[in-house]
């Protein structure tokens, strides 16, 4: 960090999902940060210090105050700067219902991607098809929950479901060329998809997403340090 230490500090790493979460919520609300670039291979005592249970990122500093974990830092962000957007809406209800949602979506169809990582062929198909499955009971569920607001990005500023999809969903085509083909219009459920294409196109989004090339190495790179789909030493 600089010389003099900033109120906002975020450590974060490029290639993590559950950072850009952050790096988007500050962005929206218009919040000044720093941000520190963390090599997980070597952690630094900094990210050590600020999160000793868990050692990953993002982790947030407000104020020299430590919060780890995605999810709970993006509500202390809606709480703390509760200026317009708001990620939350402020009924209950609604709030418990956006909640659950984000719930499904983080512990279903982003986890619904290692199984697609981690296979070939027959397999994969099937990995591809149930993630598919998963996006049509979110949209199904996002449509009953919350009538006629779907998509939520239609013309509404971005809210927390937004930033949430939007991370995964609109890296989409680095995804194909590097992996497999997960979304498309054959497939996928044509409201979710809209939704994804329609958030790429936000002007904060495309200020914010990696650069395709560089997303499409680094998930190649994963994807062949994959036991199930290293590619033997007679087809290198």
């Amino acid at each position: 960090m600089g010389d003099k230490q900033s109120e906002v500090v975020l450590f974060g790493t490029w290639a993590s999902s559950y950072c850009k979460r952050v790096e988007l919520a500050l962005k929206l609300k218009g919040i000044p940060y720093e941000y520190v670039e963390e090599n997980l291979s070597n952690k630094s005592e900094l990210l050590l210090l600020h999160n000793p249970v868990y050692k990953k990122v993002p982790v947030l500093v407000h104020k020299g105050k430590a919060i780890a974990e995605s999810l709970v830092i993006l509500e202390y962000i809606d709480e703390q700067w509760n200026n317009a957007p708001k990620l939350l809406p402020d009924d209950p209800y609604q709030k418990a219902k956006l909640r659950f949602w984000v719930d499904f979506y983080d512990k279903k169809i982003v986890l619904a991607t290692l199984p697609i990582i981690t296979s070939k062929g027959k397999e994969q198909e099937k990995a591809i098809d149930d993630m598919n499955e998963l996006i049509r009971v979110l949209e199904d569920g996002i449509k009953k929950d919350f009538p006629g607001k779907f998509p939520f990005s239609n013309g509404q500023p971005l809210g927390l479901l937004d930033i949430i999809v939007a991370v995964n969903s609109c890296n989409y085509e680095a995804f194909h060329e590097a992996v497999a083909v997960v979304m498309s219009p054959e497939k996928t459920p044509p409201h979710f998809l809209a939704w994804a294409n329609a958030l790429k196109q936000h002007p904060l989004m495309k200020e914010s997403l990696t650069p395709h090339d560089k997303l499409v190495a680094k998930m190649r790179e994963i994807y062949f340090q994959s036991p199930q789909v290293r590619p033997s030493q007679n087809n290198i």
